[in-house]
């Protein structure tokens, strides 16, 4: 068995020093290159990240996370199906850590079904002329490249029947429309571009035309779902560490009495306590089963993104119950985990969508 320990020690390391550093500036949607350049100097970059590392930096900061997570998901599409010039143009530069990517999946008018684009793929020679828009692409403006979905060129509509490609930065045609102003996730840099004729290479396109939805459940679910319910755990486990630590130390002036010794106290911690570590344990449990080839998976994967999703905002919930006035003010640490927390039923897949595909999964029924 691969022995994940240096990995998960340099994760630690730049997450507990870096990223923590960055953080006041993520909170003013600065984008945390620092972050991001600290981590590719580690050697890390080119992961097929374990759950584990995205707790890492999930404890941290979501935001530096969820960057560094679109990363390592873009990276996998182009790594799935490779050409050897795909290969070398874009997975060997990645390895180095020299190469930044991500995915532009979303657009306006499909919401959460990432998996509908209306973007248009038009053949032009050895090119593809691309055209639309993309929404909420997170590293925007800052990737060296996007994986854009788009119709297949022949124009398949088909829930899935959609193609990737990998789109440059530069390219002549993608412009970035707006700036990112979330309540949470705040230096994530999610923001729209528009593709107005777009030439991109033929060499580009990944795989075949409109054979996505192979992509969409065996690399984009796996490696997307459980980096974010890995980010979601670390922001629940901070957020009870911060708790703990409150309870403990606080004291009622006359009582002489620690919070840590109100009963009612007591529940909450061990409530939350519980949570968190149910969620470790299944999101552990799905990618154990992800990485064995299970084919049962699927629904365990689609569950945890939205079990993660929803302690997380539970657990924030409550450990700001716990810490009470001081953790309510502006900007404190729980307030910024409860932000980007919040943040994780509305990313798509939302989590009703989730729990659909989930049921769909475990009924038997077609998913998409």
């Amino acid at each position: 068995m691969f022995d994940y320990s240096d990995l998960r020690r340099r994760f630690a390391e730049v997450a507990r020093t870096v990223v923590l550093e960055e953080v006041p500036a993520i909170e003013e949607y600065q984008w945390p290159g620092r972050s991001m350049r600290a981590l590719a100097e580690a050697g890390l970059y080119g992961l097929a990240v374990p759950e584990r590392f995205g707790e890492e930096l999930g404890r941290i900061s979501p935001s530096a996370s969820l960057c560094f997570c679109m990363h390592v998901v873009g990276s996998a599409v182009i790594a799935a199906k490779p050409t050897d010039a795909q290969a070398e143009r874009y997975l060997l530069p990645i390895a180095r850590g020299e190469h930044l990517t991500t995915l532009a999946l979303s657009e306006p008018g499909t919401g959460a079904h990432f998996y509908e684009p209306t973007a248009r793929l038009t053949r032009e020679g050895d090119a593809y002329r691309v055209d639309g828009s993309k929404s909420f692409v997170t590293n925007g403006g800052h990737a060296d490249s996007y994986v854009v979905s788009t119709l297949s060129a022949e124009g398949a509509t088909a829930a899935g029947m959609f193609s990737c490609l990998v789109v440059d930065a530069g390219t002549p045609g993608l412009a970035w429309q707006d700036t990112w102003r979330g309540l949470g996730m705040r230096g994530n840099s999610s923001i729209s571009a528009m593709l107005d004729g777009a030439r991109v290479p033929a060499a580009n396109l990944l795989g075949e035309e409109g054979d996505q939805t192979w992509y969409v459940f065996h690399v984009i679910a796996p490696y997307f779902l459980m980096a974010m319910a890995a980010t979601y755990l670390g922001a629940a486990q901070s957020a009870l560490d911060l708790a703990m630590d409150h309870v403990k130390e606080r004291v009622h002036v006359q009582k002489g009495q620690s919070l840590a010794e109100i009963p009612a106290i007591q529940t909450r911690i061990a409530e939350m306590w519980t949570a968190v570590q149910q969620l470790r344990l299944h999101l552990y449990h799905a990618a154990e089963r992800g990485d064995l080839g299970d084919p049962g998976a699927l629904p365990f994967i689609l569950s945890a993104k939205a079990s993660a999703a929803e302690v997380a905002v539970q657990v924030c919930n409550e450990a700001l119950t716990c810490v009470g006035g001081i953790g309510y003010r502006e900007n404190s640490t729980l307030w910024t985990f409860l932000r980007d927390a919040r943040a994780s039923h509305v990313m798509a897949p939302t989590t009703d969508l989730l729990k659909s595909w989930t049921a769909r999964a475990l009924l038997g029924l077609p998913v998409l």
